[in-house]
């Protein structure tokens, strides 16, 4: 489990589509932070479906930091 503290942009020569998982989220709130976790959970093809794959966790900086990173990406999504 990660709390996203800081993104970077970086290069890849890798362009690949991962194939689709169900990502569930849940808020809480920690010390008067609120905190916001994404789980995803592994394919039906894994050993163990429905276990959770990846976790991270967003608090209110990480959260903006990302929806701007997410208008920048998509911008039509701005209205």
């Amino acid at each position: 489990m990660a709390l996203i503290r800081e993104y970077r942009s970086v290069s890849s020569d890798s362009q690949k589509l991962h194939g689709p998982v169900v990502c569930g989220h849940r808020t809480f709130t920690v010390d008067g932070r609120r905190i916001l976790q994404l789980d995803t959970y592994g394919s039906t093809e894994r050993v163990i479906p429905d276990k959770i794959s990846q976790s991270i966790q967003l608090d209110a900086e990480s959260a903006r930091e990302l929806l701007q990173l997410i208008t920048d990406a998509f911008p039509d999504l701005a209205h």
